[in-house]
């Protein structure tokens, strides 16, 4: 029986894995884009186009510990900055797209920690972004039924992240 895209990408990430590397993140972030080209007509990826999950797990890998998530949002939806912890992560778009910003955590003069907005970007169908241990970005649905997968190295349930909050314009540490 011929493999799916899906099974063909987890297959091949399988065979990229190891310790991170500019070799296995490029590697995985090319499956994943590989996996972009899947067509509508796999069942897997027509059901998640039917039902529209908020939140799917697709594939969590039991030796190696990545998980593979589908994301369906609707336009406006924002999630404030964060990191990933020691985990790094890959987005990409199936359907609509998003915006993801980029931030620089600043220490002033006073030992005060504050977030300076680098950059954003607007990320389409066919697209990826990676974020390595320690990038802190946002995203925000601008075009949908977004569809997005989300490629993490690891379970971010069991990582510790830093999720930031905004107070009186600036963002900051949401635990401080």
């Amino acid at each position: 029986m011929a493999k799916d895209s899906l099974e063909t990408f987890i297959e091949r990430v399988r065979a990229t894995w190891g310790p991170i590397s500019s070799e296995v993140v490029a590697g995985c972030r090319d499956h994943l884009k590989e996996l972009l080209q899947a067509s509508a007509t796999e069942e897997w990826l027509a059901a998640l186009q039917r039902e529209t999950p908020d939140n799917k797990e697709l594939y969590r890998d039991p030796e190696h510990g990545f998980v593979l998530l589908a994301h369906t949002e609707s336009p406006g939806l924002y999630r404030p900055p964060h990191d990933h912890g020691r985990g790094w992560v890959i987005y990409a778009v199936q359907q609509g797209e998003t915006e993801m910003g980029t931030y620089a955590r600043i220490e002033d003069a006073h030992g005060k920690m504050h977030l300076v907005k680098r950059d954003s970007s607007v990320i389409r169908p066919g697209q990826v972004n990676v974020y390595l241990p320690g990038d802190i970005h946002d995203t925000r649905c601008i075009a949908g039924p977004l569809l997005l997968y989300r490629f993490t190295s690891c379970d971010l349930k069991k990582e510790v992240v830093t999720r930031y909050a905004q107070r009186d314009g600036v963002w900051t540490d949401r635990a401080a």
